[in-house]
């Protein structure tokens, strides 16, 4: 998003009446009358987090539910991996579409793919106690972000069906108790249902142009996608990177 004011403006247009031109002193024109600003469309990344979301939530069940053994864990680690990678993207582009809890939320997924794939992928000792630590911590993260994406439907969703499964992985990490791990396991795959859902009934809507399966927006959100121009341009001089500092 860029700034451009009109050129050609007099260099004495805002000076005040009367003032000398030797006084020393300038006097900034009003230039709201001459500012433009630009918006740069991009497409919605939205259903690649989700997605990217799902696949790692399997990936990570399946080894919480046994269904593939602790030899494989460096496997995982290493499937897991590009998930960073693909958040990472996801997160940057949120914030070049004025995003802040979608980018916010998808850097701080980024960021926790990657933690999990060092822990499991290098064999850490105490591992899994350390990440059962790190999903505690993060169930209070998710708990103040599900606090303020309710409108945001779809993201409110994943984070509900996310916090008691951080709650059973960070539990069962620091007790060593198995039917906690099974049960965040179980609860992983929940996880990748929904965000699965929320991916696909975004992309419908992209690909068509209006919600095909519903997915409950309301207040802000709402109006984001079925207002106007004049509604997505509401105070926009206030938003990041217009205003002169954040």
């Amino acid at each position: 998003m860029d700034t451009d004011p009109a050129a050609g403006a007099a260099p004495d247009a805002g000076r005040a009446p009367g003032a000398e031109a030797g006084a020393g002193r300038r006097f900034e024109p009003d230039l709201r009358a001459m500012t433009r600003i630009t918006l740069h469309p991009i497409a919605s990344p939205m259903p690649l987090g989700f997605f990217t979301v799902a696949i790692a939530s399997v990936m990570t069940g399946c080894l919480q539910l046994g269904v593939l053994g602790p030899a494989d864990r460096q496997a995982v680690a290493l499937c897991v991996l590009p998930a960073f990678a693909l958040q990472l993207v996801v997160s940057v582009l949120a914030f070049g579409a004025r995003d802040v809890i979608a980018a916010t939320l998808m850097g701080t997924f980024a960021g926790s793919w990657l933690a999990y794939a060092l822990v499991m992928g290098s064999g850490a000792p105490g591992g899994p106690r350390v990440l059962g630590v790190f999903n505690l911590a993060f169930l209070c993260f998710g708990a103040l972000m599900a606090a303020v994406t309710r409108p945001k439907r779809a993201l409110w969703l994943v984070l509900v069906a996310s916090l008691p499964r951080w709650a059973a992985t960070g539990l069962g990490g620091t007790t060593g108790a198995e039917w906690l791990t099974r049960t965040a396991g179980g609860l992983g795959l929940l996880v990748a249902l929904v965000a699965g859902y929320a991916a696909f009934a975004l992309m419908l809507e992209d690909v068509r142009g209006e919600e095909v399966l519903p997915l409950g927006r309301t207040g802000p959100a709402h109006h984001a996608v079925e207002g106007d121009l004049a509604v997505q341009l509401r105070d926009l001089e206030r938003q990041a990177g217009v205003r002169r500092t954040l």
